[in-house]
């Protein structure tokens, strides 16, 4: 099916999220709208719509007169078997003793490998960004380094990747949490997929905003792999939820952005134990 997309980037999280509220109301109405922080530095966001039918151009350039927006471009998306070509372009990938892969290379699993089963058409969190790499590339130097958790907090998980990862080399439970109930969802039918139904406790919450997760704390280890604006805001809670001696991996951020999310969670009491850059992401151990 022929899809269309319409983006725009504007100034300021309040005015993308007023002109996302406006688009859903938009005839054709879309299927979908998304707001992102560009991490550029520019702060400018951008907001898009995903339309089944074309667009209406006219109502989305007064739209975008309306709330100050630069001019939507509208794109016309060919028929992809998305599934297919995920399959096709992504192969596995090792992070220390961590193999994350899709159930068409089940075959390629090394022996004595933490493996990870991600379906293709789960990409996002499959290991293959540098953000999640970053993220299984530190749990493995915590190992190496004979670090062990007895509790663990996934906060933004997604697939629920670094969870699975911590609750099948130590076999304790760990609460993966995320703000949207898609991610919730396909956390939890990737756990199941990899028998780790009873240790990945999985909920929906913004942060640490849930009775759960409250009461397990305070954890042993953080996983918080989002983006700079969410980390720096929850740079108090992660550190309140910290015990002493725990360790907390963060990623989703531009090399360029490390050094102010850092410095905040020094504020906060954790200071940096390691940082590793690929290509243009960073991930953090800190430690209190």
């Amino acid at each position: 099916m022929t899809t269309f997309t319409a983006l725009t980037t504007l100034p300021g999280p309040g005015p993308a999220e007023a002109l996302a509220a406006a688009l859903e109301d938009l005839e054709p109405a879309p299927s979908g709208v998304g707001v992102f922080e560009i991490e550029d530095g520019s702060g400018l966001w951008e907001v898009g719509g995903y339309f089944e039918a074309a667009p209406d151009e006219t109502a989305l350039a007064l739209l975008a007169a309306a709330f100050g927006a630069r001019p939507f471009a509208v794109s016309e998306l060919p028929e992809t078997d998305w599934v297919a070509k995920v399959r096709r372009e992504l192969v596995p990938v090792e992070a220390g003793r961590f193999f994350v892969y899709g159930s068409h290379d089940a075959d390629r699993v090394p022996e004595g490998s933490v493996a990870l089963l991600i379906e293709a058409a789960m990409a996002f969190g499959t290991g293959h960004h540098g953000t999640t790499l970053g993220c299984l590339r530190a749990l493995d130097r915590l190992m190496s380094e004979g670090w062990e958790a007895e509790s663990v907090a996934d906060i933004g998980c997604g697939t629920a990747v670094l969870a699975m990862a911590a609750a099948k080399v130590w076999g304790r439970p760990v609460y993966a949490s995320d703000i949207d109930p898609v991610a919730v969802e396909v956390a939890a039918a990737n756990a199941a997929l990899n028998g780790l139904g009873d240790l990945v406790v999985t909920l929906e919450a913004a942060g640490f905003d849930h009775p759960d997760l409250k009461a397990a704390a305070p954890f042993d280890l953080i996983f918080a792999n989002i983006l700079k604006g969410p980390l720096i805001a929850l740079a108090p809670d992660i550190a309140a939820a910290a015990r002493d001696g725990a360790r907390v991996i963060l990623s989703g951020l531009l090399v360029t952005q490390a050094e102010e999310v850092t410095e905040v969670y020094r504020e906060a009491g954790l200071q940096l134990i390691h940082r590793e850059d690929i290509v243009d992401w960073t991930t953090l151990t800190l430690g209190r």
